[in-house]
Protein backbone atom coordinates (compact mmCIF):
# COMPACT_ATOMS: atom_id res chain seq x y z
CA UNK A 1 0.00 0.00 0.00
CA UNK A 2 1.41 3.31 -0.87
CA UNK A 3 2.47 5.70 1.34
CA UNK A 4 0.04 9.19 1.50
CA UNK A 5 3.59 10.90 0.51
CA UNK A 6 4.31 8.59 -2.02
CA UNK A 7 6.57 10.11 -4.76
CA UNK A 8 6.69 13.72 -2.89
CA UNK A 9 9.85 15.47 -1.48
CA UNK A 10 9.78 17.58 1.64
CA UNK A 11 11.99 19.69 2.65
CA UNK A 12 11.54 20.38 6.54
CA UNK A 13 13.56 23.29 8.66
CA UNK A 14 14.22 22.66 11.97
CA UNK A 15 14.26 18.86 11.52
CA UNK A 16 17.07 18.34 14.30
CA UNK A 17 16.07 18.56 18.00
CA UNK A 18 17.81 20.31 21.20
CA UNK A 19 18.41 17.08 23.91
CA UNK A 20 15.84 15.97 25.92
CA UNK A 21 13.49 12.93 27.52
CA UNK A 22 11.05 13.10 24.34
CA UNK A 23 11.04 13.86 20.45
CA UNK A 24 10.77 17.24 19.13
CA UNK A 25 8.76 18.37 16.55
CA UNK A 26 10.28 18.58 13.63
CA UNK A 27 11.91 15.12 13.84
CA UNK A 28 8.88 13.49 14.72
CA UNK A 29 7.81 15.37 11.54
CA UNK A 30 10.50 14.14 9.18
CA UNK A 31 10.24 10.54 10.32
CA UNK A 32 6.66 10.27 9.74
CA UNK A 33 6.58 12.20 6.57
CA UNK A 34 9.72 9.57 5.18
CA UNK A 35 7.31 6.65 6.49
CA UNK A 36 4.43 8.07 4.41
CA UNK A 37 6.83 7.78 1.24
CA UNK A 38 8.46 11.41 1.48
CA UNK A 39 12.07 11.94 0.65
CA UNK A 40 12.53 14.24 3.09
CA UNK A 41 15.54 17.57 3.19
CA UNK A 42 16.99 17.75 6.78
CA UNK A 43 17.67 21.07 7.31
CA UNK A 44 18.67 22.28 10.59
CA UNK A 45 21.79 25.07 12.12
CA UNK A 46 23.24 21.60 14.08
CA UNK A 47 23.83 19.33 11.39
CA UNK A 48 24.76 16.42 14.00
CA UNK A 49 21.11 16.52 15.24
CA UNK A 50 19.85 16.48 11.83
CA UNK A 51 22.07 13.72 10.93
CA UNK A 52 20.46 11.77 14.04
CA UNK A 53 16.99 12.11 12.38
CA UNK A 54 18.51 10.77 8.70
CA UNK A 55 19.52 7.68 10.89
CA UNK A 56 16.66 7.17 12.78
CA UNK A 57 14.98 7.30 8.93
CA UNK A 58 17.62 5.25 7.88
CA UNK A 59 16.78 2.48 10.28
CA UNK A 60 12.92 2.36 8.97
CA UNK A 61 14.56 2.08 5.42
CA UNK A 62 13.06 5.60 4.39
CA UNK A 63 15.19 8.23 2.36
CA UNK A 64 16.34 11.47 3.78
CA UNK A 65 19.56 13.46 3.81
CA UNK A 66 20.93 16.67 5.99
CA UNK A 67 21.35 19.89 5.15
CA UNK A 68 23.28 22.22 7.55
CA UNK A 69 21.73 26.11 7.38
CA UNK A 70 21.04 28.59 10.09
CA UNK A 71 17.47 30.00 8.62
CA UNK A 72 18.11 33.12 9.96
CA UNK A 73 21.04 33.96 7.27
CA UNK A 74 19.53 35.08 4.13
CA UNK A 75 22.15 33.24 1.82
CA UNK A 76 21.85 29.77 3.53
CA UNK A 77 18.07 30.39 2.87
CA UNK A 78 18.38 30.86 -0.29
CA UNK A 79 20.52 27.41 -0.61
CA UNK A 80 18.38 25.22 1.05
CA UNK A 81 16.04 24.84 -2.09
CA UNK A 82 18.85 24.71 -4.82
CA UNK A 83 20.41 21.73 -2.90
CA UNK A 84 17.03 19.93 -2.68
CA UNK A 85 16.77 20.43 -6.10
CA UNK A 86 19.96 19.47 -6.66
CA UNK A 87 19.06 16.15 -5.12
CA UNK A 88 15.67 15.57 -5.50
CA UNK A 89 14.43 17.83 -8.66
CA UNK A 90 11.30 19.03 -7.01
CA UNK A 91 9.98 20.57 -4.08
CA UNK A 92 6.45 19.08 -3.03
CA UNK A 93 6.40 20.15 0.75
CA UNK A 94 8.12 22.96 2.96
CA UNK A 95 7.85 22.82 6.99
CA UNK A 96 9.33 25.28 8.75
CA UNK A 97 9.60 24.34 12.09
CA UNK A 98 11.99 26.87 13.62
CA UNK A 99 10.72 29.17 16.64
CA UNK A 100 12.37 30.41 20.19
CA UNK A 101 10.55 31.95 23.08
CA UNK A 102 14.28 32.57 25.22
CA UNK A 103 14.84 36.10 26.47
CA UNK A 104 10.78 36.77 26.19
CA UNK A 105 9.06 39.01 29.22
CA UNK A 106 6.28 41.21 29.48
CA UNK A 107 6.10 44.34 27.53
CA UNK A 108 7.63 46.59 30.24
CA UNK A 109 10.62 44.01 30.86
CA UNK A 110 11.69 42.99 27.87
CA UNK A 111 14.46 44.29 26.22
CA UNK A 112 14.94 45.34 22.52
CA UNK A 113 18.12 42.52 21.41
CA UNK A 114 15.57 39.69 22.92
CA UNK A 115 12.55 40.88 20.91
CA UNK A 116 14.48 41.70 17.94
CA UNK A 117 15.66 38.03 17.91
CA UNK A 118 12.66 36.42 18.30
CA UNK A 119 11.00 37.82 15.75
CA UNK A 120 14.06 37.18 13.33
CA UNK A 121 13.91 33.56 14.74
CA UNK A 122 10.34 32.80 14.43
CA UNK A 123 9.02 35.16 11.82
CA UNK A 124 11.93 36.20 9.43
CA UNK A 125 13.11 32.72 8.94
CA UNK A 126 9.77 31.65 7.58
CA UNK A 127 9.69 34.27 5.08
CA UNK A 128 12.86 33.49 4.14
CA UNK A 129 12.42 30.21 3.00
CA UNK A 130 9.05 30.67 1.75
CA UNK A 131 10.79 33.42 -0.64
CA UNK A 132 13.18 30.93 -1.85
CA UNK A 133 10.44 27.90 -1.83
CA UNK A 134 7.41 29.88 -3.53
CA UNK A 135 8.86 30.57 -7.00
CA UNK A 136 10.12 26.28 -7.29
CA UNK A 137 6.19 25.67 -6.07
CA UNK A 138 4.78 28.69 -8.81
CA UNK A 139 6.82 26.58 -12.06
CA UNK A 140 5.49 23.02 -10.88
CA UNK A 141 2.04 24.69 -10.17
CA UNK A 142 1.73 22.79 -6.60
CA UNK A 143 3.07 22.54 -3.18
CA UNK A 144 2.30 22.75 0.68
CA UNK A 145 4.04 24.78 3.07
CA UNK A 146 3.34 24.34 6.72
CA UNK A 147 4.34 26.80 9.13
CA UNK A 148 4.34 25.59 12.85
CA UNK A 149 2.65 28.46 15.43
CA UNK A 150 0.99 28.46 18.25
CA UNK A 151 -2.11 29.12 20.07
CA UNK A 152 -0.31 31.87 21.81
CA UNK A 153 -0.82 33.53 18.74
CA UNK A 154 -4.69 34.10 19.79
CA UNK A 155 -5.23 33.00 23.66
CA UNK A 156 -3.87 34.92 26.35
CA UNK A 157 0.00 35.26 27.20
CA UNK A 158 2.30 36.79 29.78
CA UNK A 159 4.89 37.16 27.79
CA UNK A 160 4.10 39.55 24.39
CA UNK A 161 7.06 38.84 21.81
CA UNK A 162 6.59 35.44 21.47
CA UNK A 163 3.04 36.03 20.92
CA UNK A 164 3.37 38.71 18.52
CA UNK A 165 5.71 36.54 16.49
CA UNK A 166 3.27 33.93 16.53
CA UNK A 167 0.41 36.20 15.33
CA UNK A 168 2.99 37.14 12.36
CA UNK A 169 3.45 33.65 11.56
CA UNK A 170 -0.18 33.20 11.03
CA UNK A 171 -0.43 36.79 9.37
CA UNK A 172 2.41 35.38 6.79
CA UNK A 173 1.14 31.87 6.33
CA UNK A 174 -2.14 33.83 5.26
CA UNK A 175 -0.67 36.04 2.98
CA UNK A 176 1.13 32.98 1.07
CA UNK A 177 -2.10 30.83 0.95
CA UNK A 178 -4.24 34.25 -0.55
CA UNK A 179 -1.26 35.34 -2.83
CA UNK A 180 -0.36 32.30 -4.31
CA UNK A 181 -3.69 29.73 -4.36
CA UNK A 182 -3.85 30.41 -8.34
CA UNK A 183 -0.54 28.49 -8.88
CA UNK A 184 -2.14 25.53 -6.74
CA UNK A 185 0.46 26.47 -3.60
CA UNK A 186 -1.27 26.16 -0.52
CA UNK A 187 -0.62 27.79 2.64
CA UNK A 188 -1.82 26.57 6.08
CA UNK A 189 -0.06 26.86 10.09
CA UNK A 190 -0.37 24.46 13.04
CA UNK A 191 -1.22 26.74 16.16
CA UNK A 192 0.54 24.39 18.82
CA UNK A 193 -0.46 24.37 22.21
CA UNK A 194 1.40 22.83 25.21
CA UNK A 195 3.53 19.83 24.06
CA UNK A 196 6.28 17.70 25.84
CA UNK A 197 8.93 18.50 23.73
CA UNK A 198 12.81 18.89 24.60
CA UNK A 199 12.48 22.59 23.86
CA UNK A 200 9.13 22.94 25.88
CA UNK A 201 10.57 20.95 28.87
CA UNK A 202 14.21 20.50 29.65
CA UNK A 203 13.61 24.77 28.31
CA UNK A 204 11.33 26.19 30.45
CA UNK A 205 12.34 24.20 33.51
CA UNK A 206 15.95 25.19 33.23
CA UNK A 207 14.99 28.70 32.11
CA UNK A 208 12.76 29.35 35.48
CA UNK A 209 14.24 26.89 37.63
CA UNK A 210 11.45 24.56 38.09
CA UNK A 211 12.05 21.02 38.33
CA UNK A 212 10.62 18.92 34.79
CA UNK A 213 8.61 16.78 37.10
CA UNK A 214 6.69 19.81 38.47
CA UNK A 215 6.60 21.30 35.00
CA UNK A 216 4.71 18.54 33.41
CA UNK A 217 2.20 18.39 36.08
CA UNK A 218 1.63 22.01 36.03
CA UNK A 219 0.94 22.01 31.81
CA UNK A 220 -0.79 18.86 31.55
CA UNK A 221 -2.78 20.68 34.33
CA UNK A 222 -3.63 23.71 31.83
CA UNK A 223 -5.06 21.17 28.58
CA UNK A 224 -8.82 20.76 28.67
CA UNK A 225 -8.71 17.50 26.68
CA UNK A 226 -7.82 14.32 29.19
CA UNK A 227 -4.79 12.80 29.06
CA UNK A 228 -2.71 16.48 29.35
CA UNK A 229 0.03 18.00 26.86
CA UNK A 230 0.55 16.97 23.50
CA UNK A 231 3.45 15.04 21.88
CA UNK A 232 5.06 15.79 18.98
CA UNK A 233 3.52 13.22 16.79
CA UNK A 234 0.58 15.10 17.21
CA UNK A 235 1.90 17.66 15.75
CA UNK A 236 3.33 15.31 13.10
CA UNK A 237 0.09 13.46 12.16
CA UNK A 238 -1.72 17.07 12.17
CA UNK A 239 1.25 18.44 9.51
CA UNK A 240 1.14 14.73 7.68
CA UNK A 241 -3.19 15.54 6.66
CA UNK A 242 -2.35 19.02 5.65
CA UNK A 243 0.85 17.69 3.50
CA UNK A 244 -1.17 15.09 1.74
CA UNK A 245 -3.39 15.09 -1.11
CA UNK A 246 -6.40 14.64 1.29
CA UNK A 247 -6.26 18.62 2.40
CA UNK A 248 -5.75 18.98 -1.34
CA UNK A 249 -9.11 21.57 -0.70
CA UNK A 250 -7.40 22.97 2.64
CA UNK A 251 -5.55 26.41 2.73
CA UNK A 252 -5.15 29.19 4.39
CA UNK A 253 -6.02 27.41 8.22
CA UNK A 254 -4.49 27.94 11.63
CA UNK A 255 -5.18 24.90 12.53
CA UNK A 256 -5.40 24.58 16.53
CA UNK A 257 -3.44 21.41 17.89
CA UNK A 258 -3.85 22.18 21.50
CA UNK A 259 -6.03 19.93 23.14
CA UNK A 260 -9.15 22.51 23.63
CA UNK A 261 -6.80 25.06 25.10
CA UNK A 262 -7.91 28.04 22.15
CA UNK A 263 -11.65 26.58 23.42
CA UNK A 264 -10.57 28.73 26.13
CA UNK A 265 -10.95 32.03 24.27
CA UNK A 266 -14.57 31.57 22.82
Amino acid sequence: MAGRLENKVAIVVGAGQTPGDTMGNGRAISILFAREGAKVMLVDRRLGSAEETGALIAKEGGEAFAFQADATRPEDCRRIPEKCLEKYGRIDILVNVVGIGTGDRRTLKINEEDWDRIFEVNVKTMFMTCKHVVPIMMNQESGSIINISSVAAVAGNATVAYKASKAGVNALTHSIAMRYASYGIRANALMLGLMETPMAIEGISQAVGMSKEELIRQRNANVPLKGGMGSAWDTAYAALFLASDEARFITSVMLPVDGGQSGKVC
